[in-house]
């Protein structure tokens, strides 16, 4: 098998890339990191992303990394069904709009609640600043909001009636949170009627395997090896709480 994906599934972007590969029957060989023990950081990793970060993949002799780039290759080559990244110039447009706005608001915003709310205090034994955290929610909620009001509306799915990469790559960044203890779709029908159906489309069995390293992150935190992430403790705090 000449295609080869690493994937920490902790990590977001490599839960959208291993639903999408899975769901469309693209067969690959599972390479498992462990982003926390810094196997990007590896000289065998940096010859396949020099960018240090999951997920990637090789396909013969071409490396390729960025979780978009990645299913937008494997959308072209494995000829996947037209709804995941519509033919139709506005819909494809509709995608990217929503790919384009996820980098720099439901992504970071999803993320900072799994460190301020489970890593940080729980791994790395630093409490977050009330005024911080309260901040951090603030900028969730507000880029939940307009999820709702500007990307989903009163749609089955961000393009319409059929899942698109834009679900995928949503749905993926929402649960963070969730295994930090956060229920972000408590008090949002509309955003856990999206949830349900994004996860019926794909199949629980599937989604539910993909999140599996979400659903148990607060026991996982407490077995973590202090030796094995301290590496990371000085840039995580600097990154976070500077």
């Amino acid at each position: 098998m000449s295609l080869e994906i690493y994937l920490d599934l902790f990590s977001q972007p490599c839960r959208s890339v291993y639903m999408f590969a899975k769901k469309n029957d693209i067969q690959f060989d599972y390479k498992k990191i462990s982003l926390f023990e810094g196997y990007q950081y590896s000289e065998e990793y940096g010859k396949i992303n020099l960018l240090r970060k999951a997920p990637a993949i090789k396909d013969g002799d071409f490396c390729l990394a960025e979780s978009v780039a990645i299913m937008l290759y494997l959308t072209e080559k494995f000829h996947t069904p037209d709804h995941w990244y519509p033919a139709d110039l506005q819909k494809r447009a509709r995608v990217n709009e929503y790919l384009s706005w996820q980098h720099s608001t439901i992504r970071p915003h999803g993320s900072k609640m799994m460190w301020f709310k489970l890593l940080i205090p729980k791994a790395f034994g630093t409490e977050i600043p009330k005024e911080k955290m309260d901040n951090a929610v603030e900028d969730l909620n507000s880029s939940l909001n307009l999820f709702e009001e500007k990307f989903l509306q009163d749609r089955p799915f961000i393009v319409g009636d059929q899942i698109s990469l834009a679900d995928l790559v949503a749905i993926v960044e929402i649960m963070q949170p969730v295994g930090a203890g956060m229920d972000v779709f408590e008090n949002r029908p509309k955003l856990k009627a999206w949830k349900d159906r994004v996860r019926a489309e794909i199949g629980a069995e599937l989604f539910d395997e993909a999140h599996q390293a979400i659903f148990y992150a607060q026991e996982a935190v407490k077995t973590m090896d202090p030796e094995k992430i301290e590496h990371f403790k000085p840039k995580i705090l600097r990154y976070f709480l500077s």
